[in-house]
């Protein structure tokens, strides 16, 4: 039995990615094993949002090389799919494979031949078959993948093709095999996750496949995944408030606070409808975690541009952010722009986003100290459980080892960094 080892980068899609490949190759007989043991193969799913994370795939390649001399390394995900020949050049690859490919990783891991399909012109999504998770507790389920936004600072519709959806029956199956296998939660994810369904016949929604898997009763949990600040509706909102099933959690991609940033961006919003999006949502749902992406140092971003920025998100009830420094990324628009910013000052206004981060995230964990939380256990030791909560909170209480896999319902009492005490 041969031993693959598998490194992870990147966004939810590719970790259920991963775990599909794990599945379809323990089915065929494999062994999986940590990427940091001696494996026959190794393959690595890599990221290319940024240019460190092209750079974190070349250096898990190198550290694979280093394992096992003899090994079969096989480089995939969205840094291959869109720089196939750059890793084709590095002497530790013997295989790159597209994120096409990813379905039939059994077939070709030991070919060690370079197979990159032509992603663009993919139209259909297909159900990725998932029964078990790297989690025991969470799964991930991807219902939709590619982008047709094609905003200017963003490589990921090149590495995903056109925005394309998994049919709803499909979905429904395969909440259901991940709930009767214990999973007791499952995150809803995609590229472009709100524009779920828009291409199937008939059209549906995101909204009305949530409400499906919600009126099914078929897991215990839902939580969905990032969400277009554009495609979040009432009828969504008002959905996760009357749920008994559906978490209180959203993750909002802002980008950018100054509405000049985001028309060059080719963002379809502005910045105070953003603003008043994020309100309702707290209105609607009061205890809510509510997070954003924001890049810092977009081409020809000025002070007084960056300063919008910092303002809109000190004014907005959000919970935390994800910072991204600005990335030039080739065959993008942005890539060509004038006024490129110094990497000094990127670094900079990442550290002043970052630093406001760590006081919205503190802020939303006192605000919730009192109040009684509903915690899936995920793990307890030393009569120590820890768990997530329904709104997105890492919480600790004294427990057992029965509980885990388990909602409990705990009190609050106090935060320990970014960790609730209960």
């Amino acid at each position: 039995m041969k031993k693959v080892a598998i490194a992870t980068l990147g966004c939810k899609t590719n970790q259920f990615e991963s775990a599909s490949m794990i599945e379809q190759l323990m089915n065929s007989g494999y062994t999986i094993v940590p990427f940091t043991e001696m494996a026959d193969i190794y393959v690595v799913n890599s990221c290319t949002v940024t240019a460190k994370t092209d750079a974190e795939t070349r250096r898990l390649i190198r550290r694979a090389r280093r394992l096992n001399p003899d090994a079969r390394i096989v480089a995939t995900g969205c840094y291959a799919q869109v720089a196939p020949g750059e890793l084709e050049k590095m002497p530790e690859v013997d295989a790159v494979l597209g994120n096409m490919e990813k379905s039939a990783i059994t077939d070709l891991i030991e070919l060690g031949k370079n197979t990159v399909s032509d992603i663009g012109n993919e139209s259909t999504a297909k159900a990725l078959k998932l029964e078990t998770f790297a989690e025991h507790t969470r799964a991930f389920l991807q219902i939709q993948n590619g982008c047709n936004a094609f905003c200017s600072y963003c490589i990921v519709p090149y590495a995903r093709g056109r925005s394309r959806s998994v049919a709803t029956d499909d979905v429904i199956e395969g909440v259901r095999t991940l709930a009767a296998n214990g999973y007791k939660e499952i995150v809803l994810t995609g590229i472009h996750l709100g524009g779920y369904g828009v291409e199937i016949s008939p059209p549906t929604s995101l909204t009305s496949l949530v409400q499906e898997i919600d009126h099914q009763t078929i897991v215990q949990r839902l939580r969905i995944g990032s969400i277009e600040p554009n495609e979040v509706t009432n009828e969504l909102l008002n959905s996760m408030k009357e749920s008994d099933h559906i978490c209180h959690h959203l993750h909002l991609p802002l980008q950018s606070g100054s509405n000049t940033v985001l028309q060059r961006m080719g963002r379809h919003y502005r910045a105070d409808q953003f603003k008043e999006l994020v309100i309702r949502c707290k209105q609607i749902l009061p205890d809510a975690f509510i997070g954003a992406d924001v890049i810092a140092g977009f081409p020809g971003e000025t002070e007084e541009e960056f300063a919008q920025t910092w303002e809109l998100i000190r004014a907005v009830p959000l919970s935390d952010l994800h910072v991204f420094p600005y990335s030039r990324r080739t065959g993008t628009k942005a890539a060509t722009m004038d006024n490129q910013v110094p990497d000094a000052v990127v670094t900079e206004r990442a550290r002043k986003l970052r630093e406001l981060a760590m006081e919205k995230k503190q802020i939303f964990l006192d605000a919730n100290i009192g109040k009684e939380l509903q915690v899936l256990v995920q793990s307890c030791e030393d009569g120590i459980c820890h768990g997530l909560s329904r709104n997105y909170i890492s919480v600790k209480f004294k427990g057992d080892m029965g509980m885990t896999n388990t909602e409990q319902t705990v009190v609050a009492t106090s935060r320990n960094k970014n960790t609730l005490l209960a």
